[in-house]
């Protein structure tokens, strides 16, 4: 590409301030089968192993009585005077028995994904992430942000307070993002709500910087909204589930740093 398009950054009053121009990578093919592929087994990589006890199901005494009782052949409890005795155990069947082909620690959890591919992921979800209609597809309110990809003044770097926050992503028409992952906090179906994971919430903005000057501790505690420094950009922030188009809020350093 000889001559690429100018993106148009604001100041943190929601003012044009400047153009800046697109970084080669936001023109990369888009291939959201690299995508998913690479999201799936990076996904793998932050799970910790679990297992049933290896003795669960086993810690009984238990003979087979053989043939010719006309009983299955299953082992059976020992002993005498109680329930128990006589009660099939050890199989997978059989009540108070230990599970078919018990789940070990030594599974196969993590996942080496190719490097060159890893890379061709994170272009291909920049690339997303500057096309309007791949941004509203994931879901994102984007109605009254006034340019895609969305460029703030490299200052938004510098703030301190989450008023301040909110006032920035009001200003450029992104807290109706924030309000509607605010809105969607729900308390999690399933088990998981016993197990420090009660609530589930939709992906707000994702807010890239330069350099953290105050800015994760501004933005850090708005719903939905996390950050990530240019230097290392994460699939899966960039595409949450393997959906391409996240919406992403750059600051003008971050997105000149894109093309170094």
């Amino acid at each position: 590409m000889a001559a690429r398009p100018l993106v148009s950054v604001f100041s943190l009053t929601g003012e044009k301030a400047g153009e800046t121009t697109l970084p080669e990578v936001m023109t990369a093919p888009m291939r959201p089968d690299i995508v998913q592929f690479v999201h799936t087994n990076m996904a793998k990589n932050n799970r910790q192993a679990y297992a049933v006890s290896p003795w669960a199901g086993k810690n009984v005494s238990a003979h087979s009585w053989g043939t010719g009782r006309a009983v299955a052949r299953i082992p059976r409890v020992g002993g005498g005077g109680t329930s128990r005795s006589g009660q099939g155990a050890f199989g997978n069947m059989c009540r108070g028995g230990r599970m078919f082909a018990p789940t070990k620690t030594w599974r196969k959890w993590h996942r080496k994904i190719n490097g060159t591919q890893r890379r061709y992921a994170v272009a291909s979800a920049l690339a997303a992430s500057a096309v309007p209609a791949l941004v509203m597809a994931r879901g994102h309110k984007v109605d009254d942000v006034p340019e895609i990809p969305l460029v703030m003044d490299s200052s938004i770097e510098s703030a301190k307070k989450t008023s301040a926050a909110k006032d920035i992503l009001a200003a450029v028409g992104a807290l109706a993002d924030v309000e509607k992952a605010a809105d969607s906090k729900k308390i999690r179906a399933g088990k998981g709500k016993a197990r420090g994971r009660k609530y589930t919430l939709r992906r707000g903005p994702l807010v890239i910087y330069k350099n953290n000057d105050g800015v994760e501790q501004a933005f850090r505690n708005l719903p939905g909204v996390e950050l990530c420094c240019v230097d290392r950009l994460n699939l899966l922030q960039l595409a949450p589930g393997g959906h391409m188009g996240r919406f992403c809020v750059w600051s003008q350093a971050a997105l000149d740093a894109l093309n170094e």
